[in-house]
């Protein structure tokens, strides 16, 4: 019985022995070369794994970038421009530097302006919420307030606030990733550029109805009235499906549309003062009225 269970052991070990050595020069013989600048890139790189870039994680940015010809359909948002000169200067590319952008919120729908007509008693999920009815509100558009935004960023950069609940995002956290927009059923979240010394305006509304029922429905939605479109001499503003959207790259900063929108869902963001509306209408009036006499 002894014999039998040590021939069985030193069977084995043989076995396992050649099994080895065979696996040994397989491997060996089908090894692939990984390019080492994929490692050094990978240190590069915060090691955030957020998927930010489009990517899986750091070590799949690495691989694509090391692959690609040039680095114009790759960038790290958490690392910014200057984690992406390490990258460049690894690969021996040129870079060209990137604005900043930071997550705005599209939607000015506090409980105030927006005032709630049911209540909503199942899973505290925007995506299950929006999948089953129109939201709380008459605002079949607006902020469903659950936190799935909060809960995908990473970086602690968006909390929901309990008075208006609507999500606040701090601009200083905020790594510009997409976690939160990807995260929205209803697209309110958009990254857009931080702008000069952080100054920017948007629109805060997607109500695509028509005014009167906007309004009705969010004392701060975009109506449709079109004015700020009319006013905005240039042409950063779309308007479309009875909702307007300000083009950051084109607009000027002259908060000329901020100024002239009735209901407030224009909003202007870092500026070192407030805005004087009636000293901008009188701008406005005045270059009419040259205009005219021209």
């Amino acid at each position: 019985m002894t014999g039998t269970i040590l021939w069985t052991i030193l069977i084995l070990s043989g076995l396992g022995l050649v099994l080895a050595v065979v696996l040994f020069f397989i491997a060996k013989k089908f090894k692939v070369e990984e390019d080492p600048r994929i490692d050094e890139i990978e240190k590069a790189l915060p090691g955030a794994n957020c998927g930010g870039c489009g990517y899986a994680g750091c070590r799949a940015f690495a691989s694509s970038a090391v692959a690609a010809p040039d680095l114009e359909k790759h960038f790290c948002p958490v690392g910014g421009n200057a984690v992406m000169k390490q990258v460049a200067a690894i690969l021996g590319f040129e870079l060209q530097e990137k604005a900043p952008q930071v997550a705005v919120l599209r939607c000015n729908g506090s409980c105030e302006a927006r005032p709630r007509v049911n209540t909503y008693d199942g899973l505290q999920s925007c995506r299950v919420k929006a999948s089953l009815y129109s939201g709380d509100t008459l605002c079949a558009y607006g902020c469903l307030g659950c936190g799935d935004c909060e809960e995908a960023c990473a970086f602690g950069a968006l909390h929901i606030n309990p008075q208006t609940l609507l999500p606040e995002i701090d601009e200083e956290k905020c790594t510009a990733c997409g976690a939160c927009v990807k995260a929205c059923p209803r697209t309110l979240l958009e990254l857009r550029n931080k702008g000069p010394r952080g100054m920017r305006e948007f629109v805060a509304c997607r109500n695509r109805d028509k005014g009167p029922v906007a309004k009705k429905a969010c004392a701060n939605a975009c109506i449709g009235c079109g004015m700020c479109f009319r006013t905005c001499t240039h042409g950063a503003i779309v308007f479309e499906n009875n909702v307007s959207y300000i083009d950051f790259s084109k607009c000027k900063l002259c908060r000329e549309c901020e100024a002239m929108c009735p209901t407030g869902s224009i909003h202007g963001v870092g500026f070192p003062k407030p805005l004087d509306k009636e000293a901008v209408k009188e701008r406005i009036r005045k270059r009419k009225e040259e205009a005219a006499h021209a």
